[in-house]
């Protein structure tokens, strides 16, 4: 029996209902077209009674150990500044050495620096020369089989 390898998929879409009908399932089809299992928090660990007392915290617990168990993370790091929950899962997951995507195909720059187009510290993760590689701006290049995801998910 063969191993599948499983992703986070760390993203803001699940608060809207519009994003999450039209652009998850197009994240989630691509990743999935690699091989790889796609762990999406809003669908595997938001199935809770709100009404109930510290929903919000075993949420947040199921999310972290995903994060953990997982063997990589694909965060949509979108927005002015990106979304808090997206940049905690993902220092979460650079914590822990995991392998490390970032999906931004939002164009407006949210950094100072003139090589990086976000807050330097979300690259950490990624390697320090090839981190273009690991950097994705558009869906269809998530299926690129010469960027580092493709590589990675062949990897035995």
């Amino acid at each position: 029996m063969s191993y599948r390898k499983t992703i986070y998929l760390a993203n803001p879409y699940g608060f809207s209902e519009q994003q999450k009908r039209l652009l998850l399932p197009e994240i989630i089809g691509a990743l999935e077209g690699l091989g790889i299992e796609v762990w999406e928090p809003f669908a595997r660990n938001n199935v809770v009674d709100f009404s109930q007392r510290g929903w919000a915290y075993r949420i947040g617990q199921a999310d972290f150990r995903d994060v953990r168990d997982s063997d990589a993370i694909f965060a949509v790091v979108n927005g002015t500044p990106p979304d808090e929950g997206v940049m905690v899962e993902l220092g979460m997951a650079i914590a822990l050495g995991k392998p490390t995507f970032l999906f931004r195909d939002d164009f407006r720059r949210v950094t100072d620096s003139e090589e990086y187009p976000l807050n330097l510290m979300l690259f950490t993760g990624l390697p320090q020369d090839e981190w273009r590689d690991s950097y994705y701006t558009s869906v269809e290049e998530i299926r690129a089989p010469d960027k580092a995801l493709a590589r990675w998910a062949a990897q035995g």
